[in-house]
Formats: C-alpha cells, sequence, structure tokens
C-alpha cells in the first residue's frame, strides 16, 4: 500500500518514516505545495495529513483535493483536542483520525483498519448485482450505466455490510465502527443512511432484523 505522509515536525516525521516503512510504501512531503509534487507523477492508497503543519493546513489541503475529486482515503494526525476541528474534517471527506500524542502501533491499526474497509489492495469495483457495482474508493455506485456518488458515511456503511453479508449487525456495532466515539449519530441519524443505501442500491438488500439490527443479504 502506498501512503503519502505530510508532517512538518522533522524528529515526528523520522519516527513515523522509520516505523510505517517497516509495514508500507510511504513517501514524504512537508507541506502542501510537497504533496502536489508527489500528486504529478504517483497515485496514493492513503493520505496520512497533519493538521497543523506551514502554510496550507491539512484541512484545508484535503478540502482543496476533494474539490478536484480526488477521494484518496485520508487519516489526520493532529493535536487539537477541539471537536470543532474534528467536525470540520470528517465533513470535508476525512476517514479517520489520531491525536497526538499516540501509541505507532495504534496508527498502524488505524492504517490496516481503512485499508481493509476500503479494500485498498483489491480495489476494483465489487458486484452488487447484475446492473449495480460499488467502488469503496471513488465513493461511487455504478448503476444501469450511471454513476453515483456516495457520502463518506454511506461509503463506509456499504463497505462493512458487503464485508459481513449473511450476518446480523447491530446498530452499537455499526456506529462502533463506522464513527468516531466524538461523533456518534443517533439512531434516527443510522437510519437514515441505511434508507439512502438502500434507495441506491434496491431496499430488498439491507433487511432490518427487529430488535437486533440489520443484514445484507
Amino acid at each position: 500500500m502506498n501512503i503519502l505522509l505530510m508532517e512538518d515536525d522533522p524528529v515526528l516525521s523520522d519516527i513515523l518514516l522509520d516505523f510505517l516503512r517497516e509495514s508500507w510504501q510511504v513517501d514524504y512531503a512537508y507541506n502542501s505545495q510537497e504533496v502536489y509534487e508527489h500528486l504529478e507523477t504517483k497515485k496514493y492508497d492513503l493520505f496520512l495529513f497533519d493538521i497543523n503543519v506551514t502554510g496550507q493546513n491539512g484541512l484545508e489541503l484535503l478540502e482543496e483535493l476533494r474539490s478536484f475529486a480526488d477521494n484518496t482515503p485520508t487519516i489526520f494526525i493532529t493535536a487539537y483536542r477541539d471537536t470543532e476541528f474534528l467536525k470540520r474534517a470528517f465533513d470535508i471527506g476525512a476517514h479517520d483520525y489520531i491525536k497526538k500524542p499516540f501509541d505507532l502501533d495504534e496508527l498502524n491499526v488505524r492504517i490496516i483498519n481503512t485499508k481493509k474497509i476500503f479494500n485498498i489492495e483489491a480495489s476494483q469495483s465489487i458486484e452488487i448485482d447484475k446492473e449495480t457495482s460499488f467502488s469503496a474508493q471513488t465513493k461511487q455506485i455504478t448503476k444501469q450505466g450511471r454513476t453515483l456518488s456516495l457520502s463518506t458515511k454511506d461509503t463506509l456503511l456499504l463497505a462493512y455490510f458487503l464485508k459481513n453479508k449473511s450476518r446480523v449487525i447491530s446498530n452499537h456495532e455499526l456506529t462502533q465502527n463506522i464513527w468516531d466515539f466524538d461523533t456518534m449519530p443517533s439512531d434516527a441519524t443510522l437510519r437514515s443512511h441505511i434508507r439512502t443505501l438502500r434507495e441506491v442500491i434496491g431496499k430488498e438488500k439491507i433487511k432490518t432484523i427487529r430488535g437486533e439490527g440489520y443484514m445484507y443479504e
């Protein structure tokens, strides 16, 4: 898996590169300008961006990249404790975050989890039925020749269902695996996301198991 790390703290960046390169292919950027230089010649499976860097910060950079239709999964590194920064990060398309100071093994677990959710090693579209396919990496459904874009949370939910077919999944399991603790949704919000997915892929695909949760068939 190819990872692009943006971090302007020289000590932390050295530590991260030494650790991450034991398991992954990792390129390094000091700031957003260097990120764009890398993107001119290479496509990445994952962005690992610090929020508070010199010049254009990580949030501004990701927002700009998303406006260019770059949907690369992104984990933010942050020293901020204010949930407002985290809310903005998810609103603009982040998939996970980790707060400083953090354990290196925890970061690796988050990377592995993102890799599993987005099926990065097998990033080709997944066939839902004969007329419908799904790409977690691009966050898109292709149905009868039409391409439909999904929100980040809808993408993560559908990817989770597809990895857990024919198994009852509780509301608690879904929220624990898709949402961060600080942004846990209400049951009504979860039902709204499920309703959106049903409208796109077919109502019969996601069944409600009364009193237990949902099951994808």
